[in-house]
């Protein structure tokens, strides 16, 4: 575990909750706040939250908030980035050229250009790196967070109400139980 202070990483943001140079937003935590267990994947400094950025705006065009929603999806709920670590990145994935901004009522929905493209294809196995640690933050409590989130989500995709569903909703109910009288029995 690295210690908080001494010890600085090149990597810029390592310990800081917001891109390098983007507006400084204490979070009000003072001094002495090191990366404590449960804080959510640790490598997020701004380099690789680029990469799961871009990737994400590879995918399909997304508005910021969505970003935002997306990531604490592939991360199991177990972190969420703040507004203030991805709107500055945006303007930053901007300014490089490596995305592009459209007004979308009174949001923006910003798309990757040919540029961004070619940043994701030459740094293909730092982006795949990175996506594979934020599904697996590897902290115990955040794994179970984790798999709990994975659950509900996969319930919820195939629990549809039509009446030709009836007996795949009566096996994910008969599951379901059968799960939560197992654990249950472990603390009887």
């Amino acid at each position: 575990m690295v210690p908080p202070f001494h010890h600085h990483h090149h990597h810029h943001g390592f310990h800081s909750p917001h891109p390098h140079h983007g507006p400084h937003h204490g979070h009000g935590r003072g001094p002495g706040h090191g990366p404590g267990p449960g804080r959510g994947p640790k490598m997020f400094d701004a380099g690789a939250m680029r990469f799961v950025v871009l990737h994400l705006i590879a995918e399909k065009p997304r508005h910021g908030y969505e970003l935002i929603k997306e990531i604490e999806a592939l991360a199991g709920g177990g972190y969420a980035p703040s507004p203030g670590a991805i709107y500055p990145l945006l303007a930053m994935l901007l300014d490089l050229g490596h995305i592009e901004s459209s007004p979308d009522g009174n949001k923006k929905l910003h798309a990757i250009t040919d540029e961004g493209r070619a940043f994701l294809e030459e740094n293909r196995q730092l982006v795949d790196a990175v996506l594979a640690r934020l599904n697996n933050p590897g902290e115990g409590r955040d794994d179970v967070r984790a798999m709990m989130h994975a659950l509900k989500h996969v319930v919820i995709e195939n629990y549809r109400a039509g009446p030709e569903d009836a007996e795949r909703r009566a096996q994910i109910k008969e599951i379901l139980q059968r799960a939560t009288d197992d654990i249950a029995k472990l603390a009887a």
